[in-house]
């Protein structure tokens, strides 16, 4: 098989548009009906749902509550209106960090197997680490799937330039994860 990857020149919010089309066409190609997305602030979330549309099971998941002080999680008129679209939303301990193990490492130094995984994704890009860390997250709550293929659509800071073919798979079975297709990427961290 052969099938092309979008590789965009920066990373960031600009490829949003481009990469939630590219990840629509190849659900469509695949059969894919379950969709992560990540989501601070529902932005995101919002253009999965109508590019996506009705019947698709999209799951937005948040950043976990413990960034509340910088700003960066959903408030509950945001997650409002991300679930009046039909979308799913998740906010709980990040799948790949900022859980017990990384309390320590600021506290007293060194690294956890996590944080080891976490940096190893982000050589590709922080969309990839987030697409990953997203589709353990939703697996393990139960909102998608772990025996069919989904769609993770993750980015940069705001906006998504980041989107995969993903198996998940529980967090502790890790290694039954499988990245089965990159979609989008930013060439550039």
């Amino acid at each position: 098989m052969r099938k092309s990857i979008a590789y965009f020149e920066k990373p960031g919010g600009q490829n949003t548009e481009e990469t939630v089309q590219l990840a629509f066409e190849r659900a469509k190609e695949l059969g894919i009906r379950d969709v992560l997305v990540a989501s601070s602030h529902g932005g995101t979330a919002l253009k999965v749902a109508e590019v996506f549309g009705k019947g698709m099971n999209i799951v937005a998941v948040t950043i976990c509550e413990g960034f509340r002080d910088q700003g960066w999680t959903m408030t509950e008129k945001e997650r409002a209106k991300v679930q009046a679209k039909g979308v799913k939303v998740l906010t709980g301990v990040h799948a790949l960090g900022d859980d017990v193990g990384s309390a320590f490492t600021e506290k007293s130094g060194g690294t956890t197997i996590t944080e080891a995984v976490r940096e190893t994704l982000y050589r590709f890009c922080q969309g990839m680490k987030v697409a990953v860390e997203i589709a353990l997250m939703a697996a393990d709550a139960g909102l998608i799937p772990v025996d069919k293929e989904v769609i993770a659509i993750a980015g940069t800071g705001e906006g998504a330039d980041t989107a995969i073919v993903v198996k998940p798979a529980y967090p502790r079975k890790f290694h039954d994860l499988r990245v089965k297709e990159i979609v989008a990427k930013p060439r550039e961290p």
